[in-house]
């Protein structure tokens, strides 16, 4: 992205946070959700700081972190689609480079053990070094992100009052960004209102057959309240041609491990597309009816989630899909606090 798509990308942020939902702006003490697991790291205030959070979210929005300064985290990772990005099926980066997967949606990063399609990352605070470092991202070092930021002046005085020492190092640098991502929680869609029993708040029958199919067919793999088990599975897409992509093999060297990718979440997946770990499916009908009836059962990657044959119906992928639709979270959406940061 050069430097004019980010000032129209900075523009548009401002004009929209103008007329977004009347919405509250969450502090940095962050509640877990009522009957959801015990999150993977620790979201106290010990852990993240309102001054943590807000050094986080400046640096997640700052292209100065990438080697020629014109894209930043943001770029490919975008608050009012679920932080990804819908414009290519692949990541782009510095110099319009393609990588070779679609950047995965950040949302609810807090539950995660493994970070990426193939598992690359175990800690959120390790998560942010590959897109930094890579040639077909940000392509920086974490050496010169550093000596720009100690040349900084607003940025060396923003460490200082969250770590209370002037010196930055690659650890807060990491530290401060998983401050603002891990408090990237979505939990408020019309799903969860529906199961919080809200007053006035009711699934249409459409949506209800919809659940119903969905805790038939899909739940073994997207599990609620997360609608993930993050873990790593076979849906038995044909590997594409110019990516030859292996998946988690990549990582482990183990064959059983041949095209496994991470489970994504389907929260807010109605703005997450595209879809898949390619970007192969611009549309979520796209997706229903390749589970539907376009999975090859002989092959020999696939899952055995996947093994029994699916077969819906025209309406019932209509009332799936209906049902998809109500894991969208306009609040985590379009919340000013996880926005472009006003100075």
């Amino acid at each position: 992205m050069n430097r004019l798509i980010f000032l129209l990308f900075v523009l548009i942020s401002g004009l929209l946070s103008a007329y977004r939902f009347d919405l509250p702006i969450f502090k940095s003490k962050i509640s877990i959700p009522k009957k959801w697991p015990k999150p993977t790291y620790d979201l106290s205030e010990k852990a993240i700081s309102e001054e943590g959070f807000q050094l986080g979210r400046s640096l997640f929005y700052d292209p100065m972190l990438s080697r020629d300064s014109t894209i930043s985290c943001a770029t490919c990772h975008l608050q009012y689609t679920g932080f990804t990005h819908v414009d290519h099926n692949v990541s782009h980066g510095i110099d319009g480079r393609k990588g070779t997967r679609n950047a995965p949606a950040l949302i609810n990063l807090a539950w995660k053990k493994f970070f990426h399609w193939d598992g690359g990352v175990n800690h959120i605070e390790a998560q942010g070094i590959n897109p930094l470092t890579h040639p077909a991202e940000m392509d920086n070092t974490l050496a010169e992100v550093i000596r720009r930021l100690t040349l900084n002046d607003d940025y060396r005085k923003q460490f200082q009052r969250v770590y209370g020492a002037d010196e930055i190092t690659t650890a807060k640098l990491m530290n401060a960004l998983s401050q603002f991502t891990r408090s990237l929680i979505s939990s408020n869609s019309k799903y969860d209102q529906v199961l919080r029993k809200e007053k006035g708040v009711t699934f249409t029958e459409q949506e209800q057959s919809g659940l119903v199919i969905f805790r038939q067919h899909c739940v073994s793999c997207h599990q609620e309240p997360l609608f993930t088990t993050h873990q790593f599975k076979s849906n038995g897409l044909q590997s594409d041609p110019i990516f030859k992509d292996l998946g988690r093999f990549a990582i482990t060297g183990k064959v059983v491990d041949s095209f496994l990718f991470m489970i994504p979440t389907l929260r807010n997946i109605e703005f997450t597309f595209p879809y898949m770990h390619d970007g192969r499916f611009r549309k979520l009908k796209e997706v229903i009816s390749y589970y539907s009836d376009k999975i090859d059962p002989a092959n020999s990657h696939l899952s055995r989630e996947l093994n029994g044959p699916i077969h819906l119906s025209d309406k019932q992928q209509k009332d799936l899909l209906a049902f998809l639709y109500t894991l969208t979270d306009k609040q985590f959406l379009y919340n000013p606090r996880f926005s472009f940061p006003k100075k």
